[in-house]
């Protein structure tokens, strides 16, 4: 078999296995690219393997071990706590609080997953006693972490800033993150005006996030478990400074956060093993995996038949709101950042030339706006984390139903969003 077209048929097997089954596709790349690439294309196995993104895994290790530390000690919840209690008991307040909170946590380094389920089971819980709705603090809370997810410190916008960079594309982390923010910020506004949002009341208690479990503590006497401990303390202000290192001196993220683990562990702020056993490898390994893969399909050709393919369904005009149609699609079912992201972005500059016009810029934030939105479906990690989270059993079945009709819908209303703006932003 021609090795172009048996390295895009593993590519396409890839994908599709990442939609049906519960398989790392990240594995599943890593063989099939050793086998494509080494027995059908004829690639020395030392090329296969330096195919696999390196400088990635070092750097979402890194800062994957910061975050994991963090939320190990408790610091994580503590801010996100103290955050929800300044609504000071006005409900309306609260779905802006789910917004904001997993926003600020997904943007500064964790990504949307961590950020969710950190924050999902406090809202829930928050939900049933102020009367806000489950499908509307589901979509306040999956919104706002995609909201922050794509920032030039974060997990997933390192990966997409990655895979641009190497398609061309590198420079433009700032509408990167704008364009991914903009959009789920203008869904969520549009979900808590039409779910009734702006017409809660007062909660029923005084202290959102101060439950019958506080109470209780209180009462019998148990310190105040929202005191900020020493540790957490020093985890803040290292924090602060991994931040600061990245953002203002350029510093590599992964390496400025694996110092930052050291000191957190090394002062006895965190649990090394529970913090080493919080990192999310399995998504780390689906991202390199699959990045592994388009290595040897470039290597064999294969990546020009893969955007003669997307070529056909679109034309110089429709580019972008085909792609965030078509990536989308595959994102309610597949992994943003770990499949359609590394899939996809590469093939950019083939797909533009292909098609004999297009803004290269705007099909890449199309690809990443279009793939983020649809993500709230219960299908995606998102929403299933957010429908784990509630805490009424009969509330589940129905919240399913919801989650999935909006997150299939979102993958027409990012199409309408790209193709009207993605270029217009692309230009400035």
């Amino acid at each position: 078999m021609n090795p172009a077209v048996a390295s895009l048929i593993a590519l396409l097997l890839a994908i599709a296995l990442s939609m049906t089954t519960r398989i790392n596709v990240g594995i599943v790349s890593i063989v099939f690219a050793w086998i494509v690439g080494t027995y059908l294309g004829h690639l020395p196995v030392e090329t296969v393997v330096r195919g696999f993104p390196s400088s990635l895994f070092l750097t979402l290790m890194g800062m994957s071990l910061l975050f994991a530390a963090a939320d190990v000690n408790g610091t994580l919840e503590n801010l996100a706590h103290r955050a929800v209690g300044l609504t000071r008991g006005n409900a309306a307040l609260l779905p802006v609080m789910f917004f904001v909170i997993p926003c600020l946590i997904s943007a500064v380094g964790p990504g949307a997953i961590s950020a969710v389920a950190l924050v999902a089971p406090l809202a829930m819980a928050i939900s049933l006693r102020a009367g806000v709705p489950y499908f509307l603090t589901a979509l306040m809370v999956a919104n706002g972490a995609n909201a922050g997810n794509l920032s030039p410190v974060s997990a997933v916008g390192i990966i997409a800033n990655s895979k641009m960079a190497q398609a061309g594309l590198g420079g433009h982390s700032g509408k990167v993150m704008f364009a991914n923010m903009a959009a789920s910020a203008l869904v969520a506004a549009a979900a808590y005006l039409a779910l009734g949002g702006h017409r809660l009341g007062r909660t029923r208690e005084d202290v959102p996030g101060a439950g019958a479990t506080d109470k209780a503590k209180a009462d019998s006497g148990t310190p105040d478990d929202r005191r900020w401990r020493p540790g957490q303390r020093l985890t803040v202000v290292v924090l602060a400074a991994w931040i600061a290192s990245v953002l203002a001196f350029g510093l590599n993220p992964g390496l400025a956060g694996l110092a930052a683990a050291a000191v957190i562990v090394g002062a006895g702020a965190a649990a090394e093993p529970a913090s080493i056993a919080k990192v999310p490898w399995g998504v780390i390994l689906m991202v390199c995996g699959v990045g592994t893969l388009i290595a040897v399909l470039e290597a064999t050709g294969g990546m020009q038949l893969f955007t003669a393919l997307l070529a056909r369904m679109a034309t110089p005009r429709t580019v972008d709101g085909v792609i965030a149609f078509v990536t989308g699609g595959i994102s309610i079912y597949s992994s943003t950042s770990g499949v359609v992201l590394p899939a996809f972005l590469p093939a950019v500059p083939g797909l533009v030339q292909r098609l004999g016009g297009g803004d290269p810029l705007a099909v890449a934030l199309s690809i990443n706006v279009g793939s983020s939105l649809v993500d709230v479906s219960p299908l995606s990690t998102l929403g299933a984390l957010c429908l784990a989270a509630v805490p009424d059993p009969r509330a589940a079945q129905p919240l399913f139903r919801k989650l999935l009709l909006w997150g299939i819908a979102m993958a027409l209303v990012g199409a309408v969003i790209c193709q009207l703006f993605a270029a217009g932003l692309a230009s400035l």
